[in-house]
């Protein structure tokens, strides 16, 4: 793949693919459809309108609706402008949305009438901030806005180095520090991906995860615009309208617990998904387990890759020979992969050490933090991922554990320390462990273990401490069990003992209510 063709504005690169006007693009809820011309001027009407509420290239737009084919349309008309897209998840609350709010400095915030960031003060709290709507139907008074607006945008040029996304991922601090990826990071991926995973003019992909993701937003929507073809557009996964689509898709994107709850329904048989090509699984691991039941039911091997905010795909187990269950494959095309020990020294093959990756698809480094960024990335380029595993003779890559304790929810990252800063700041905790147990749909949960502080306060019980918590933290980070002991484990250095908490644990939540 030559350089010249992601080095570049990426809505030029998906605009000169685009097929015939009159092609689809989207097929969304109601037998609505939306077309490449469409697109077209879509995004032209989005994009002038932006710029009539004075968003220039490098402004931030930040968007926190629910998923809607307006909201693609919105992405790329950023795209066109050179403003940087800023999604946020849909479940944060008003505490969290007005972190992002003062650290992104947006000029523009696109959101659902419902939700908390409409009853802020944008103009007294956030000044320069400008706020328009956006609902579940694509109303709203942005598609106001660009209702009459002219169809005709001149996309903004350059090499590709201007952001185009900013995406928050939760750190060990507690503080969620935003990933940077340019137009080309994000191009450099699509086009790899389309080869990768053999993408033709007839692939329709099962769209059926959210837009604020960097997996529904740029390893789906992106390939599929970098390929020029067509998607079904289902607002959020749901196994009766998985089913009923599957015979007009050939491919289908999804986390574990999709894959996990297809295997539940009686109705997911070979004959219900036979015109299907490829299904691809990621954001979490994968089970042996499910790869091997899901390949006697279907006749499919599920397509395992491993990425992350930071870097969108790194690795893909082959369209073409062996796809090994609990791998995520070799390094994609130009991607670069290895393992170190501490000192940052390359492993042999198959000893377990620090993942770290290199190339075009690595994200240019964290908003307003370039002490962090620095520190993530080695003196020759590579990025330190934070995930531990090794690779084998074969080339293919094997995630053994994640350095942090990162827990995994539902293809959701959550980081321990933010929740337990939460918790600890309770009224009547003492300290607290946040850790992640196994859960038969979520893949893994939350699990909270404190101690009391005893000090004279009310004693808090299970349901004082999430209640407390569903009012701070999205509800993907809420523990799904708080457990209360009498002492935290500690090693001679003081750390918890994280692997003694989840080894204690693991059961907690296999026989209870969820």
């Amino acid at each position: 793949m030559s350089g010249e063709v992601w080095q570049q504005n990426m809505y030029r690169m998906f605009a000169d693919g685009f097929p015939s006007p009159s092609a689809h693009f989207i097929e969304g809820t109601g037998g609505r459809k939306i077309t490449y011309g469409e697109v077209e001027s879509g995004s032209a009407r989005l994009a002038n309108a932006l710029v009539g509420f004075g968003v220039v290239e490098g402004d931030r737009v930040m968007v926190q609706t629910h998923k809607s084919p307006e909201v693609v349309l919105l992405y790329l008309a950023c795209l066109r402008i050179n403003a940087t897209f800023v999604p946020l998840n849909t479940a944060y609350t008003e505490a969290e949305l007005r972190y992002f709010l003062s650290d992104a400095e947006p000029r523009l915030v696109v959101c659902d009438p419902a939700s908390p960031i409409a009853s802020i003060d944008l103009a007294g709290d956030y000044p320069g901030a400008r706020l328009e709507t956006l609902d579940a139907e694509g109303q709203g008074s942005l598609t106001e806005a660009a209702t009459g607006q002219p169809e005709i945008f001149v996309t903004a040029g350059g090499d590709g180095s201007a952001i185009a996304c900013i995406l928050y991922t939760s750190g060990t601090t507690g503080r969620p520090k935003g990933a940077m990826l340019s137009h080309s990071n994000l191009g450099s991926n699509a086009a790899t991906l389309r080869e990768a995973w053999g993408f033709t003019a007839d692939d329709v992909l099962l769209h059926v995860l959210p837009v604020f993701h960097a997996h529904g937003l740029f390893v789906a929507i992106n390939t599929v615009l970098a390929n020029g073809t067509s998607m079904i557009f289902l607002p959020r996964f749901d196994v009766g309208d998985v089913l009923a689509s599957l015979p007009r898709a050939s491919i289908m994107m999804g986390v574990p617990t999709f894959y996990t709850r297809l295997l539940g329904a009686a109705e997911f048989t070979r004959e219900a998904c036979a015109h299907m090509r490829l299904f691809i699984s990621g954001s979490a691991p994968l089970l042996a387990e499910v790869h091997d039941e899901f390949s006697a039911r279907s006749g499919h091997a599920i397509l395992e890759r491993y990425g992350m905010t930071e870097t969108a795909m790194n690795t893909s187990n082959p369209l073409d020979g062996a796809r090994v269950p609990g791998s995520v494959g070799p390094p994609l095309p130009g991607i670069e992969a290895r393992v170190v020990d501490d000192d940052d020294k390359a492993l042999a093959t198959g000893e377990v050490g620090a993942i770290q990756v290199r190339g075009p698809n690595v994200f240019t480094g964290y908003w307003r933090k370039p002490d962090k960024t620095a520190e993530d990335f080695c003196a020759d380029g590579f990025f330190k991922t934070g995930d531990v595993g090794y690779i084998d003779e074969h080339g293919y890559v094997f995630i053994v554990g994640r350095a942090k304790d990162l827990v995994i929810s539902g293809g959701y990252n959550v980081y321990p320390k933010e929740v337990e800063t939460c918790i600890d700041e309770l009224d009547g905790i003492g300290e607290s462990a946040v850790i992640g147990v196994p859960h038969a749909d979520f893949g893994e949960a939350v699990v909270a273990v404190v101690t009391r502080a005893g000090d004279g306060n009310a004693v808090p019980e299970q349901t004082d401490v999430i209640a407390a918590l569903k009012t701070q933290l999205a509800a993907y980070k809420v523990p799904k069990a708080v457990v209360f002991v009498d002492e935290i484990p500690r090693n001679v250095m003081g750390k918890v003992e994280k692997g003694k908490l989840r080894e204690a644990y693991q059961g907690i939540l296999a026989s209870a209510a969820t």
